[in-house]
């Protein structure tokens, strides 16, 4: 596909990755002419305007004058929806990517449905499925959406699977040193990774309630979180190899991670500058720093960017990597937004710098 412009359509434009998204496709240059339908969740029963859920949105074009209607498949028909963003929850995910692939409309799924390849690593969602074969069959194809590392992959696909915020931090950052076989995994890999609350998901809970996150700072999910399953599947590595804590930052948005290897060898500082800025080179909505410079959450909040640094010990063999990203945008939104670009044929960073 390489059109001038493409149809496209969101449900669940209610949350805060469906608010950012529309935010960005709203103001991509493609769809000037022709903004996107969005839809409500299921159960989320009458028209309302766009503007009224989400007022930071008015004035960017079209905005005012578009509405959140109820979801409906033959709305999308007749609409002509070649590519349709679901920013719903795992379980209507998994629900409505065969429908509409069997409709013939391209999916970018935000949720964690069609991500994990293995039964194990995808059991932490507790998915059921009408026709286990189908869906069994159909989860071979989709595609990881990681631009860095299947670019190719993700233009020729009919479902991409939006990785999750925690596992781009991570993936981003080890990606190039296992790749190039730096790594001395006998020792195992520690990913320290923080997040805004944003990446809790809109609806509130005891641990997201200000009271609680407010001067506070706290780890959660050791050992179990959902987004471990993504690192050992894109970074092939087992559970003995790495281990991700994950804890929760009084602050609306942004995640750092800091991620501790041992080399195999004593290296130099140049040769893993090199490394990065190798992997990295045709990657535009990753910057890589130079060491000794590492990036923070307020170099990336509100961009589309992952920011990646590095310090290497005197003796050349301790590597510490810090990566940071939006969980909403690289985290979530402006990614399916680099996903959609590829799979139009359009440059991947359109819409986004």
């Amino acid at each position: 596909m390489n059109s001038p412009t493409l149809r496209t359509a969101v449900i669940g434009v209610t949350g805060y990755a469906g608010a950012e998204l529309a935010h960005l496709l709203l103001q991509h240059p493609r769809f000037a002419t022709t903004p996107p339908l969005f839809l409500g969740r299921l159960g989320e029963g009458e028209s309302v305007a766009l503007t009224s859920l989400h007022p930071q949105l008015s004035g960017l074009s079209n905005a005012d004058d578009l509405t959140v209607s109820p979801f409906n498949w033959q709305q999308l028909q007749q609409e002509g929806i070649e590519l349709l963003f679901l920013a719903t929850p795992h379980e209507q995910s998994r629900e409505y990517a065969p429908i509409a692939l069997a409709h013939g409309i391209r999916v970018v799924d935000l949720s964690g449905a069609w991500r994990l390849q293995h039964d194990a690593n995808r059991a932490i969602y507790k998915l059921t499925d009408a026709d286990p074969a189908a869906a069994s069959f159909l989860q071979t194809e989709a595609v990881y959406g990681s631009p860095e590392l299947h670019g190719p992959a993700i233009a020729a696909a009919r479902l991409v699977a939006n990785p999750g915020c925690y596992a781009t931090s991570i993936i981003l950052a080890l990606a190039p040193i296992l790749r190039a076989n730096l790594a001395d995994l006998g020792c195992g890999i520690i990913c320290d990774a923080k997040s805004g609350v944003s990446g809790a998901g809109k609806t509130p809970t005891a641990n997201t309630h200000f009271m609680y996150a407010a001067d506070n700072l706290s780890a959660y999910a050791v050992f179990g979180h959902r987004h471990t399953g993504e690192m050992l599947e894109q970074l092939h590595l087992d559970n003995a190899q790495i281990q991700f804590t994950p804890h929760l930052l009084p602050i609306p948005r942004g995640i750092l991670s800091t991620i501790y290897v041992r080399l195999n060898q004593p290296t130099s500082i140049e040769s893993i500058q090199s490394c990065f800025n190798d992997f990295y080179a045709d990657s535009p909505m990753v910057r890589v720093r130079r060491s000794p410079m590492l990036p923070q959450i307020q170099h990336v909040v509100r961009t589309s960017f992952c920011d990646i640094g590095f310090q290497l010990s005197p003796d050349g063999k301790r590597l510490v990597i810090v990566s940071c990203l939006d969980n909403l945008l690289k985290g979530a939104s402006s990614q399916a937004v680099q996903n959609m670009n590829l799979m139009a044929g359009w440059h991947e960073s359109e819409g986004l710098l």
